[in-house]
C-alpha cells in the first residue's frame, strides 16, 4: 500500500495523458496473459473469454469497449479475482499478485490494499440500511478518513451527507461515494465497470473529470469498461475493443477512434449517434448480434456481420498483428480496411427517410395544461415533481423530453399514461385513448414466467378475437418489430436486451395506440442495438400513424428521433422548440450546458458545476439560477415567475429573462 497523496478536491484536468504504453523499464501494474474463462451452464460450456492478453502501465487508463456479451465485465471481474464458479486458464497478475491461483486471504488483502472497484449501479452496491458515513468508514477505518475522502471526491456538504442513506442521494452522488470507497486503500488499479451508463450527461462529465483527476493525483491505473465510444474517448489513454471474448483491436485511444483498423470498431463508430448524425435518415446499425458463447465460430467471430469477410476468415481465429506503433488488430485484412474505410462514420449513405410531420388537420394527441404533481414525503414535507407544465403534442408528432434526473421527465410521462394522477391541471387525450408505455428496463417490465406469446396475447383479450386469431396477431406483430415467430415460445430471460425491448414495443403496439410513451428505451443498450430500436420506433410511428413522447438524457437521441424537444429542469419546461433549433442554437443556459456535456470524439466535454436543487425546496425565481453562468440578481427574486415565451414568428420558446432580453 502506498502513502495516500490525495488532495482535498480534484483540480481541473488539462487533458494531458500518460503515454499509451509503459516504457520498457516500467513494471506493469497488471498483466493478463492468454486468459480463457469458461462457465458451465445447464451442462454446457459458455466460453466468455478466449485468449485475452493485456498489460496495464502505471497511471494508465485503459478503456474496454464492445457490445454486451463481448466479455468486458468478465475480464474486469477476473482481474478482481471474483469468478469463483468459472474455469479460468491463463495468468492474471495485479500488483504482482496471482489473481487466479492465490488463496482467499491473499486475494482479500490485494482487493483491500491494491484494488478498487466502481460498478454500474451504486444502489445495488451500497447497503440501503446503513448511513453513507458508516459504509465509507468501514472501507477507510475511521469517520475522519471517510469525511476526508467524501470531500476529496467532490461531495457537497460531506458532513451532512455522511448521515444520509443511499436512497437520499442522487445517482451522481452515490457514484461519488463508490469512488471514495474504491480509493480508500490508495489502490494501484481501479476497475470501473460502466460507472456512467445510468447517469445524465452532466453528471457523467463530472464523474469522468473526477476519475481523471484522481488518476493524476494518486497515480493509480484505471480499467474503464463502457459500451460508449464517446465516453471512452473522454477518459482513455488506450482503448481495447473486445468482441466475442477476444480483443479485436487495441491501441492509443485517438488512433483507434480516428483510424480504426478492425471492421468491428468501424461498425461501432458508424452506429454511434452524435450531434452531427444526419436527421431524416435511417440510423446505421451493425447487422445481427454477438454470436453465442455456447458455440464459438471456428474462424473470426465477426464473419457473419462483416462486409469484408473472405473464405480465409472462416478457417481459424486471426492472430493479432501490428498495424502501427503500439497498435494491434486481429484481422487478416487490416491494410484493405484502412484503404476502403477512411471515415467509418460516413462510409455508406443510409436510405433516405423523411421525418413525419404532425397532422394539423386533426386534434392534438395530447394537451397538458398547468400540470402540477406533488408527492408527500414522510417527515420531510411536499416534493414538487411537476410545477406547472403545459405541453401540446400534435397528431403524429414526436416530442422528446430531456433533462437531468429529478427534472420530472418520467413523472410527466406517467401522468400522461394515467399511472399517476396530477395534483392539479388537465390532461386531454385525443379520443380518450389510453397511451401505451415502453419502459427503460424491458427485463423488469416483462413477466418472467410467461412466454413472449402469452405476454403479447394478454393485450388482445376482450377484443373478441379467437385463440387462432390472437396467435396470428402475435406472429404478425413480432414480424413487424423484426423478431422471428419462434420468439413467441421464449421467455424474457432467454432473450438479449435488444430483443426484450423489441418485445416491449410489440406488446405496446399489437393494439395500435394513438400515443406511444417511451421512457429511456435505449439508455442501457449498446450503440448498435440502440440504433436498431430507434429505427424501429420511427417505423412504428409512421406505419401506425401515432404520436411518440420519448424521455431521454441523450440529446443526440432526442435530436434524430424527435420533431420537437422539451427541456425540463426541476419540474418545469425551460425550453421547447424544433429539435434542430434547440440543439443547434439553445436559448436557455441549461440547454447549452447539456449540449456542452455530451461526450464526443476528439474534444473534451464541459462540466456543469453543482447539482439540481431538491424538489422538496426549489429555489425562488428561476430554479437554475444557482448554477447559471449568466444569472443576475433578478433571476432569484421571490416573486419572479419565469414562463415560456416564444420568439416572434418562431415556435421556439424559452423561460429565461436574460436570454429573452438579448
Amino acid at each position: 500500500m502506498r502513502e495516500a497523496t490525495i488532495a482535498a478536491a480534484p483540480p481541473p484536468v488539462d487533458g494531458s495523458a500518460v503515454p499509451a504504453t509503459a516504457p520498457s523499464s516500467t513494471q506493469p501494474v497488471a498483466t493478463v496473459g492468454d486468459l480463457n474463462v469458461t462457465f458451465r451452464r445447464n451442462g454446457r460450456d459458455v466460453r466468455a473469454l478466449r485468449g485475452v492478453s493485456l498489460a496495464i502501465a502505471p497511471g494508465e487508463i485503459v478503456g474496454l469497449v464492445g457490445e454486451s456479451g463481448s466479455g468486458k465485465t468478465v475480464l474486469g471481474f477476473t482481474m478482481l479475482g471474483l469468478l469463483p464458479n468459472a474455469k479460468v486458464d491463463g495468468t492474471v497478475r495485479v500488483a504482482n499478485s496471482d489473481m487466479i491461483n492465490g488463496d482467499g486471504k491473499a486475494l482479500r488483502k490485494v482487493r483491500r490494499l491494491d484494488l478498487g472497484a466502481v460498478f454500474q449501479d451504486p444502489m445495488t452496491s451500497l447497503n440501503p440500511t446503513m448511513r453513507i458515513g458508516k459504509q465509507v468508514a468501514e472501507a477507510t477505518g475511521s469517520d475522519d478518513e471517510a469525511l476526508r475522502l467524501l470531500t476529496a471526491v467532490g461531495i457537497p456538504d460531506p458532513a451532512r451527507r455522511m448521515r444520509c442513506f443511499p436512497h437520499e442521494l442522487s445517482g451522481g452522488l452515490r457514484q461519488r461515494v463508490m469512488i471514495a470507497m474504491a480509493i480508500a486503500g490508495d489502490p494501484e488499479l481501479i476497475i470501473a465497470d460502466e460507472p456512467t451508463t445510468a447517469l445524465d450527461v452532466t453528471v457523467q462529465a463530472q464523474v469522468l473529470q473526477l476519475l481523471r483527476g484522481l488518476r493524476d493525483q494518486i497515480g493509480c491505473s484505471i480499467v474503464f469498461i463502457t459500451h460508449d465510444l464517446g465516453v471512452a474517448a473522454q477518459i482513455s489513454d488506450r482503448i481495447a475493443v473486445l468482441y466475442a471474448g477476444r480483443i479485436a483491436e487495441i491501441g492509443p485511444a485517438a488512433e483507434v477512434l480516428q483510424n480504426p483498423a478492425h471492421p468491428y470498431t468501424q461498425g461501432l463508430l458508424r452506429s454511434r449517434l452524435t450531434l452531427q448524425t444526419p436527421r431524416g435518415r435511417r440510423l446505421a446499425a451493425l447487422p445481427g448480434s454477438v454470436p453465442s458463447p455456447l458455440a464459438p465460430l471456428p474462424g473470426c467471430a465477426f464473419v457473419p456481420r462483416c462486409e469484408l469477410a473472405t473464405d480465409d476468415c472462416t478457417k481459424a481465429p486471426p492472430d493479432p498483428i501490428s498495424v502501427g506503433p503500439a497498435r494491434v488488430s486481429a484481422c487478416v485484412l487490416p491494410a484493405r480496411q484502412r484503404t476502403d474505410v477512411e471515415n467509418p462514420a460516413n462510409q455508406e449513405p443510409v436510405a433516405e427517410q423523411s421525418i413525419s410531420k404532425p397532422n394539423t388537420d386533426q386534434p392534438p394527441s395530447i394537451e397538458l395544461t398547468e400540470i402540477i404533481k406533488t408527492f408527500s414525503v414522510a417527515r420531510r414535507g411536499k416534493l414538487q415533481a411537476l410545477r406547472g407544465v403545459t405541453l401540446r403534442v400534435g397528431h403524429g408528432e414526436s416530442v422528446a423530453l430531456v433533462g437531468e434526473s429529478g427534472s420530472g421527465k418520467s413523472t410527466l410521462l406517467r401522468v400522461i399514461a394515467g399511472l399517476e394522477k396530477a395534483s392539479s391541471g388537465s390532461v386531454k387525450l385525443a379520443g380518450n385513448q389510453r397511451p401505451q408505455m415502453v419502459f427503460q428496463d424491458a427485463g423488469a417490465s416483462l413477466t418472467p414466467w410467461l412466454s413472449v406469446g402469452e405476454l403479447i396475447a394478454e393485450r388482445l383479450r376482450g377484443t373478441g378475437m379467437s385463440r387462432a386469431q390472437r396467435r396470428d396477431a402475435v406472429i404478425e406483430v413480432l414480424a413487424r418489430v423484426g423478431l422471428p415467430a419462434e420468439v413467441a415460445k421464449s421467455r424474457a430471460g432467454q432473450l438479449s436486451g435488444g430483443q426484450r425491448q423489441r418485445v416491449s414495443l410489440a406488446r405496446a403496439t399489437v393494439v395500435p395506440p394513438s400515443v406511444l410513451l417511451c421512457d429511456e428505451p435505449t439508455s442501457a443498450l449498446d450503440v448498435s442495438l440502440a440504433a436498431s430500436v430507434l429505427n424501429l420506433i420511427g417505423d412504428l410511428r409512421r406505419s401506425l400513424d401515432m404520436s411518440v413522447v420519448l424521455v431521454t438524457h441523450d440529446l443526440s437521441v432526442a435530436r434524430v428521433v424527435a420533431d420537437r424537444i422539451a427541456v425540463m429542469y426541476l419540474g418545469r419546461i425551460v425550453e421547447v422548440g424544433p429539435a434542430e433549433q434547440v440543439i443547434g442554437d439553445p436559448a436557455h443556459p441549461y440547454t447549452r450546458a447539456l449540449v456542452d456535456s455530451i461526450p464526443d470524439l476528439g474534444c473534451e466535454s464541459r462540466v456543469l458545476p453543482g447539482e439540481p436543487a431538491s424538489p422538496l425546496a426549489p429555489p425562488p425565481g428561476c430554479a437554475f439560477h444557482p448554477r447559471c453562468p449568466i444569472s443576475v440578481d433578478a433571476c432569484g427574486g421571490d416573486q419572479l415567475d419565469v414562463r415560456l415565451e416564444g420568439f416572434p414568428g418562431n415556435p421556439h420558446q424559452v423561460a429565461c429573462i436574460e436570454r429573452k432580453a438579448l
